[in-house]
């Protein structure tokens, strides 16, 4: 903004304009120190009225054999994934973070964020412009009411142009802790997406290793019922069994077979699911697939207290800086009905010719202080602001109900962690009963003491005892992968490129005053 006000020719010192914009600008900085920031005062949101997860009675549980211990008001790690103990895990993580594109879509928001806030710090400061300019003028003599030919000239400009807008009521600052909090918001969701998918890659990777054991399993019972129908084909031929034991046989033989299929397909789902999260192409991947036994289940969990849950889930920091950019918008809809001021300077010089452009004689300056403030809007300013209200207020909700999701989603994972223990051991005890009365009943059909109708009962009930007893075991896995993902992860860890800003200290004070002090 250069030359507002009225320019005039005169040949003052350098050092006299110079005085002139430093007491004017000595006025602004006064008037900003001395504004205060309208609007309503932030104050972060109380934390939860709970100091647990689960009710007492959620709390006590049976003790059972291999259970798990929760350590509570332990800090959950960053790298919770290598509580497993398992280097190829690892590796799946360290890869999908490295490569995962939804995490690179996320970092770049970031770096927009945080350019997006380099930028809005330089409203703090004067603008400060240089211009150059030349013209070529042809006057009429008609306009001077002359009769004669008119004149052509040569024009030259070169000035110097400052501006600055001193805060006066805190719009500024209110504008930059808008942009403050979008990068905060933009870092969070960077964070909670490292979250999800180090979850989504564990319990996939669980998945598909629970899979490969059902696989394997059902492969070993396939050998064996194969093994049956030629033992029961011999007994058959020899007049010790009916045909119809053969086919039933068959037809157990059969039915299992079919279970591969699915599984195989689920299995391939998984390993397809786990090339996207990593960055690559199913026909790229070319990962072997974990297995259960490779994997160590954590005894000992260390679950945070409902505190460190607020302070840490990266969901939650994102509604809460959400909030405070909705408060902030309050604030500058307030501020936007008060008076705006605006300091402008210019110096240099005007010449026709560009040699003496800068001699004292044609040197030109401006000082302009425009002061305007809103009368009549039309009710414009006041919708405004109650539109920023009630943002506020739907922010404020949607921070509730991220928080009750979260403390949800932990409860959950304590209990299903609590039952999964109970159920795993009612299966081991199943499995091993079943194990045991196959065993026995195989024994005994061989030599003929029972009948083929209880070999075929020993034999179901020790595949649904299998099976079930594998998928448990993965659930538990499953379970505590998912408790660490409620938990937040952990302590986020410490991003590059994120600055301090020399003015956030300044202007993201926490004293937000109201008009009058």
């Amino acid at each position: 903004m250069f030359n507002r006000g009225v320019s005039r020719r005169d040949s003052f010192a350098p050092s006299r304009f110079g005085q002139h914009c430093l007491n004017l600008a000595a006025v602004g900085v006064l008037l900003s120190l001395a504004g205060c920031v309208v609007g309503p005062a932030y104050h972060r949101p109380a934390p939860p009225p709970v100091t647990q997860y689960l009710p007492p009675a959620g709390v006590a549980t049976p003790p059972v054999k291999g259970a798990q211990v929760f350590n509570y008001g332990q800090t959950v790690r960053g790298t919770w994934w290598r509580m497993f103990r398992s280097h190829r895990l690892n590796q799946l993580v360290a890869m999908a973070l490295a490569r995962n594109p939804s995490l690179q879509a996320a970092s770049a928001s970031l770096r927009v964020a945080h350019a997006n806030l380099q930028a809005a710090m330089g409203i703090f400061y004067p603008q400060v412009n240089a211009g150059l300019s030349a013209e070529r003028l042809r006057n009429s003599s008609a306009q001077f009411g002359g009769t004669s030919a008119g004149s052509t000239f040569s024009l030259y400009t070169g000035t110097v142009g400052v501006s600055y807008y001193p805060d006066v009521f805190g719009i500024n600052r209110l504008v930059y802790r808008q942009v403050k909090a979008a990068e905060d918001i933009a870092r969070d969701e960077l964070d909670a997406a490292r979250l999800s998918v180090a979850g989504n890659v564990v319990q996939t990777a669980l998945s598909a290793a629970a899979v490969q054991s059902e696989i394997a399993a059902t492969g070993r019972i396939i050998t064996n019922e194969q093994s049956l129908l030629t033992l029961t084909q011999q007994r058959y031929h020899i007049g010790a069994a009916s045909y119809l034991d053969v086919v039933a046989q068959k037809s157990q033989l059969a039915a299992d077979q079919a279970t591969l299929p699915s599984l195989k397909q689920a299995l391939d789902r998984d390993q397809d699911a786990l090339a996207a999260l990593c960055g690559s192409y199913p026909a790229q991947w070319n990962q072997q697939v974990l297995l259960i036994t490779g994997m160590h289940l954590p005894g000992k969990l260390p679950v945070s207290l409902p505190s460190a849950l607020v302070a840490n889930r990266p969901d939650i920091r994102a509604a809460e800086a959400q909030l405070r950019a909705a408060n902030a918008s309050v604030g500058e809809a307030v501020a936007r009905m008060y008076p705006l001021l605006d300091i402008t300077a210019s110096f240099g010089g005007e010449s026709g010719k560009m040699n003496t452009l800068f001699d004292s004689a044609n040197r030109v300056w401006s000082l302009a202080a425009d002061l305007t403030a809103p009368i009549f809007e039309g009710g414009t300013l006041e919708a405004q602001k109650h539109a920023a209200q009630a943002a506020y207020d739907v922010s404020f909700a949607q921070y509730k109900v991220t928080v009750i999701g979260a403390f949800q989603q932990v409860a959950d994972a304590l209990r299903a962690l609590q039952h999964d223990t109970e159920t795993l051991d009612a299966l081991r005890t199943e499995l091993d009963s079943a194990t045991v009365t196959l065993k026995l009943t195989q024994a005994q059909y061989r030599v003929g003491a029972v009948d083929y109708l209880a070999l075929l009962s020993a034999e179901s009930a020790y595949s649904r005892a299998r099976i079930g007893f594998v998928q448990a075991l993965a659930q538990r896995y499953t379970d505590t992968a998912a408790l660490f993902v409620a938990l937040g992860g952990g302590l986020p860890e410490a991003h590059s490129g994120d600055a301090a800003s020399p003015v956030a200290d300044i202007h993201a004070d926490s004293k937000n005053r109201r008009p009058g002090g």
